[in-house]
């Protein structure tokens, strides 16, 4: 449990990065226009499903399309390492704040542009425009959480899995305490010295976009970081390993004599 905790450190700026969903993301969403016809306003909350939506999709994609594709070349049941996954998630995550920082760069353009700086101006934009970072989140949780769930779990040993299952909500609340820490730091570090604030509860007037920027440089060092500690870790075999690697290189009727014989031959 103990050779995990390095892992556990490096994936809690995913976390972080994740809660921007519920929190500065569902901010930006009351600044568009959220018309859908005559009658209709979409809450900006509702944009949390399009997360779930593109999780569910690539799941699917990523178990009946790219594992059989890659596990002929890789020769690993599950396609890649849980920690390759993994990789691959935090990797996104970089592509993801930046996403979001050119978003709300254009945003606050149209809103100077516009002379909308108020706090309760609506910018001429539609609120979908917000949406390739919330579909862009669903496709690397497809990675991250799935990825670290599952390592988490499945590199405890046999009487302590329920342990191995609470390093993983335990990187998601380290995460979302992080956000609140990292979101205070910064909004009280850049008000000083008579600069304007980057985050103010006024979303036109503020720098989201540089936030956002620092993110991704955050995520980032945790990307390298993370790939260091990987390349350290030593992975546990376990019983399903196996037996997924039998189920792939299936042995011959003589080697599974041998094997029975061998685990049945009593100790000297």
């Amino acid at each position: 449990m103990m050779k995990m905790v390095p892992i556990l450190i490096t994936t809690c700026i995913p976390s972080t990065i994740i809660a921007q969903t519920t929190t500065l993301f569902i901010k930006q969403g009351t600044t568009p226009d959220r018309r859908m016809g005559p009658h209709f306003e979409i809450p900006p909350a509702c944009l949390i499903a399009f997360v779930n939506i593109f999780m569910l999709i690539s799941v699917v994609i990523y178990d009946r399309f790219f594992v059989p594709a890659i596990r002929h070349y890789t020769k690993n049941p599950r396609g890649i390492s849980l920690l390759q996954r993994l990789g691959i998630g935090l990797v996104l995550h970089v592509f993801i704040m930046l996403t979001a920082c050119f978003v709300e760069r254009r945003r606050l353009s149209v809103a100077r542009e516009n002379n909308l700086l108020g706090q309760l101006d609506q910018i001429p934009l539609t609120i979908f425009i917000l949406l390739p970072q919330f579909a862009m989140i669903g496709i690397a949780d497809t990675f991250v959480d799935v990825a670290r769930l599952e390592f988490f779990y499945d590199q405890a040993p046999a009487a302590m899995k329920s342990l191995g299952t609470s390093y993983f909500t335990t990187t998601q609340s380290i995460g979302n305490f992080l956000n609140s820490f990292l979101l205070s730091t910064v909004a009280d570090l850049t008000h000083k010295h008579g600069h304007k604030s980057w985050i103010l509860d006024n979303l036109n007037a503020s720098h989201l976009d540089y936030y956002y920027a620092f993110l991704a440089l955050l995520s980032a060092i945790n990307f390298f970081c993370f790939a260091a500690a990987a390349k350290l870790y030593v992975y546990n075999v376990d019983e399903t390993q196996i037996n997924m690697n039998l189920d792939i290189n299936p042995t011959s009727p003589q080697d599974n004599t041998r094997i029975s014989q061998s685990t049945t031959q009593p100790d000297n």
